[in-house]
Formats: C-alpha cells, structure tokens, sequence
C-alpha cells in the first residue's frame, strides 16, 4: 500500500494514497506504516481523507500502528470520511484516537 509521509515542524503527516485499507493492503498498510514511523518526531497524524472504507481489518490495522509507536508518541487522525468516522464511533474507537476534522493549519499538503 503506498503512502505519503511528510514532515512539517515536529509532526510527521501520513496520507494513504489508496482509497480504502480493506483486508487485501490492511498487512501492507501496517507494514509501511511501521517503516514510515521509525523517524523520532513527537506526533505522528494519519490523514485518512482520501479513505472512503474502512473494514475490521484495516482498523485493526491502524490500531496496530497506533500500538507500534514508543509510549511518549501517539497516532493522531485526521480528515475522516462519513463512512470511515462511522466505523470508529460504533467500535469506540473514537474515544482512543484524538480525531482532528481536518489537517491543522500548516500540515496540510499541497495539491
């Protein structure tokens, strides 16, 4: 599964350039994203905006990655789609990630 990384001050933006992590990329997805996030920056914020489904396995994924960073650094998720946002409040998940409506001013990317 490929994806975007870019940093911007001490947060590291990561963008899927997919638009669904689904059972077929969810290993992908953990994989790079475990790769992406060896660099040490204090925040690490997922835009999910181009996501438009996500399943079990995929968010399994996401919480793997989320798992995966050191204690002091935390996944942070943005620009959730209707039917993504949909899938982390019926699972709670929602109240484990901090969700930001969209990138904050600054992190967002161009083009």
């Amino acid at each position: 599964m490929e994806l975007k990384a870019e940093l911007s001050g001490d947060v590291l933006v990561i963008s899927p350039l997919h638009d669904r992590i689904d059972a077929a990329g969810a290993i992908q997805f953990k994989d790079r994203m475990r790769e992406i996030t060896q660099t040490m920056t204090a925040r690490v914020v997922l835009d999910l905006s181009r996501v438009n489904f996500l399943d079990s396995s995929g968010l399994g994924a996401v919480v793997a990655a989320m798992k995966a960073l050191a204690p002091d650094r935390k996944l942070e998720l943005s620009g959730l789609t209707p039917t993504v946002q949909k899938v982390f409040r019926l699972t709670r998940m929602d109240t484990i990630f901090t969700i930001h409506d969209s990138l904050p001013a600054g992190m967002r990317h161009a083009g």
